[in-house]
């Protein structure tokens, strides 16, 4: 009897392991399906940070407890899936940013700015996040700001964004796509610099994916010029809503069939909008007759069709210099990494900070990044 339980717990441990490994390994061909074809296999990149934790776990109770035999089932799934898994988490030892500047870097901020949360004026300064922000900014001291969800008003009820950040922060140059919200407001990206931009241009997402923008910035650093993009990709468009259905998914409280469905049909429309996007990033990168930098929240995660293709062959800058997973996105969920700093190969990536700070919902990205030679 003993001995039957035994060969009953190994299948039903095997079964398991192999089923884990399916969908493990289909994780990782989701940055290279389209998502206008393969929506239904997309959400398993956002799975796979999990999906990955028990094929491991499944690698190492299998090689200890159970029969190190058939360890080899998760063991080369691992193997095979090791570049997805190079793309999630940065291996390099944790270490202190240096803010004193190194001659010949250029430093790089990128940060979802969330309108900077008020946009009203406020008169009580000790509450006023936006000073913060604002401050956090300052304490940068970088070269090149790109802002992403940045707000400002010509309304003086409301907050001018761009002159206190010209003048208080000294960023003399700017590009801006001034996208109307609503009588007076404007919102989109945009992108601050310490050195002078000699060109610029836009480009509008086509319909039906949200009206934003990319931006880019042809900036003149001594005898060399870099071209700067910035964007903000189609998001899932979580409301308060969405996020108590979340919340009472994680909870138990309720049904997770009946709080998943908005949800999931929410998620899948953005993959599918993020994939037309990011393929005219793409395309619009790959003719740049400059060096490159990008930095963006691209609303999505590394194991996705949206990273692999704006990426491309570009240095991320985060797991050139960084630790972990590096998550960048506040809420939901510790393994949301979905804004980056990527350079084209004429840069060498010098050194790398994300500061968790809970001002906006997304973390600040400092890169020292610097031309070569």
């Amino acid at each position: 009897m003993a001995i039957s339980f035994r060969v009953f717990t190994r299948r039903f441990f095997l079964y398991v392991n192999i089923v884990l490994v399916i969908f493990f390994l289909l994780a990782c061909l989701v940055p290279h399906l389209n998502p206008q074809k393969w929506w239904f296999i997309s959400f398993l990149g956002l799975a796979f940070p999990f999906l990955l934790f028990f094929v491991f776990i499944f690698f190492v109770i299998w090689l200890i407890l159970l029969s190190p035999r058939y360890a080899i089932v998760s063991g080369v799934a691992l193997l095979l899936g090791i570049k997805s898994i190079l793309v999630l988490f940065a291996f390099h030892t944790p270490h202190a940013f240096n803010y004193k500047k190194q001659p010949g870097t250029i430093r790089v901020v990128s940060w979802n700015v969330a309108r900077f949360i008020e946009l009203k004026r406020n008169n009580n300064a000790g509450s006023e996040k936006r000073l913060k922000m604002l401050e956090l900014l300052k304490k940068q001291d970088a070269d090149i700001l790109c802002l992403q969800e940045f707000h400002t008003s010509t309304n003086p009820v409301f907050y001018d964004n761009i002159t206190p950040i010209q003048q208080e922060l000294g960023y003399p140059y700017y590009y801006f796509s001034f996208d109307e919200d609503g009588d007076q407001h404007y919102y989109s990206s945009i992108i601050f610099s310490r050195y002078p931009i000699i060109d610029s241009g836009k480009v509008r997402y086509p319909r039906p994916t949200l009206a934003d923008v990319l931006l880019q910035a042809d900036i003149k650093i001594n005898n060399d010029t870099i071209r700067v993009f910035t964007t903000h990709l189609q998001s899932n468009q979580l409301g308060k809503m969405d996020y108590d259905r979340l919340a009472r998914i994680k909870t138990g409280e309720d049904s997770m069939v009946s709080n998943s469905r908005n949800l999931l049909s929410k998620i899948k429309k953005a993959i599918v909008y993020r994939s037309i996007q990011a393929d005219l990033v793409k395309e619009i990168l790959s003719n740049a007759p400059h060096p490159v930098l990008m930095a963006a929240d691209l609303n999505d995660v590394p194991n996705s069709y949206t990273y692999a293709t704006v990426r491309g062959d570009m240095q991320d800058a985060f797991l050139k210099k960084g630790f972990g997973i590096g998550r960048s996105f506040a809420a939901i969920s510790p393994t949301l990494r979905i804004d980056y700093i990527f350079a084209d190969d004429h840069f060498k990536i010098r050194q790398f900070n994300r500061i968790v700070k809970n001002l906006s919902d997304h973390y600040m990205l400092v890169s020292d990044v610097e031309l070569k030679r």
